[in-house]
């Protein structure tokens, strides 16, 4: 079994943000949310829960998946990685609801799931009604409602704070070191845009991942309910199982550090030009570039103090005219 995840009982402390980011583990925050008023609701009744929701409604279309029942409500691949297994629709969350509501009644439901929206976009008004002192009022929130439907295990590049408000929720986390134990699809082809796990937890001895079990002896777990939060910190592989008819959470994406405002949005873009450039070149060449790469990028040492501070350009401090510097000689190479 994984061991569990350590816990922070929010009715006992209180929690900052340095509990968080400082400590580089995940953190589960037992009852961080638990006086929202969307959280009572679902612990009232789901249908108490989705009233209370579809108040803040505006009509906004969402970004809503739906699987056959035979795909067990696991997000991924059809049989030949041919394509993926959902259907995708651009919906209301009331209609989400009523969809929700509809599919508890049968006896072999499809898999529903209603995945990152702007809370801003689609629910005015529940952000303020719903804060997270924690963070900045300009981290903006996103939701996220299904049924039982699992989400592969796959990575953010961003700290991440997670709310479950409705139904149970299971996280199961793995350090970035497991990468090659779980199997992980292309990220040029990848469901929801994050590359995720092929090899299913809940089948370990599956002899196509042999892998797997070393993965899962590396894993963390913990279940979370209405008003629980977890916080995982950025590159952390992390596989999320919806345990009930009605599941809801609420997430934050966010970057601490000043100086990322520098930097692109993503650095998938710098992975796939990496693969690119690195990947396909003989042995010896590849093992020169990753010393290079090493020594500039991921050292923990400057690769540039023997430099007069003046004289360090991009091996020194980042500025906005660095930044802008870098982007504009990068940008020819992209064109190539």
């Amino acid at each position: 079994m994984p061991r569990a995840i350590e816990e922070i009982r929010a009715s006992e402390r209180t929690v900052a943000l340095e509990d968080l980011i400082g400590a580089d583990r995940p953190l589960v925050l037992r009852g961080l949310c638990r006086g929202w008023p969307i959280v009572a609701a679902a612990r009232e009744s789901d249908t108490a829960f989705a009233q209370a929701l579809a108040a803040y409604d505006n009509g906004a279309p969402v970004d809503t998946l739906r699987m056959a029942p035979e795909a067990e409500g696991v997000i991924g691949y059809n049989e030949n990685f041919t394509a993926f297994n959902y259907d995708h629709y651009r919906v209301t969350v009331t209609q989400v609801l009523q969809r929700l509501a509809a599919a508890s009644r049968e006896a072999r439901p499809p898999g529903i799931a209603l995945q990152s929206a702007s809370i801003p976009a689609c629910l005015p008004g529940f952000a303020q009604a719903h804060p997270l002192p924690l963070l900045e009022p300009s981290v903006q929130p996103r939701l996220w409602i299904g049924n039982r439907v699992t989400t592969p295990a796959h990575f953010d590049e961003y700290h991440n704070i997670a709310v479950t408000v409705a139904g149970r929720r299971r996280f199961t986390l793995f350090p970035i070191e497991q990468i090659g134990n779980l199997y992980i699809g292309s990220p040029d082809f990848a469901p929801t845009g994050a590359a995720i796990g092929i090899a299913r937890l809940d089948r370990p001895d599956d002899p196509r991942f042999p892998r797997l079990r070393e993965a899962l002896a590396h894993a963390q777990q913990a279940e979370l309910e209405p008003g629980d939060a977890i916080y995982m910190p950025p590159l952390w592989w992390h596989h999320v199982e919806s345990l009930l008819p009605l599941n809801a959470l609420v997430n934050y994406w966010w970057r601490p550090n000043p100086r990322d405002r520098y930097v692109p949005d993503t650095a998938l873009g710098c992975l796939m030009h990496c693969l690119l450039t690195f990947r396909n070149l003989p042995p010896a060449q590849r093992a020169a570039w990753r010393t290079v790469l090493d020594h500039y990028v991921f050292s923990e040492d400057s690769p540039a103090p023997h430099l007069p501070p003046e004289r360090r350009g991009m091996l020194g401090d980042m500025t906005p005219e660095l930044a802008a510097e870098l982007k504009r000689k990068i940008r020819p190479y992209l064109d190539d």
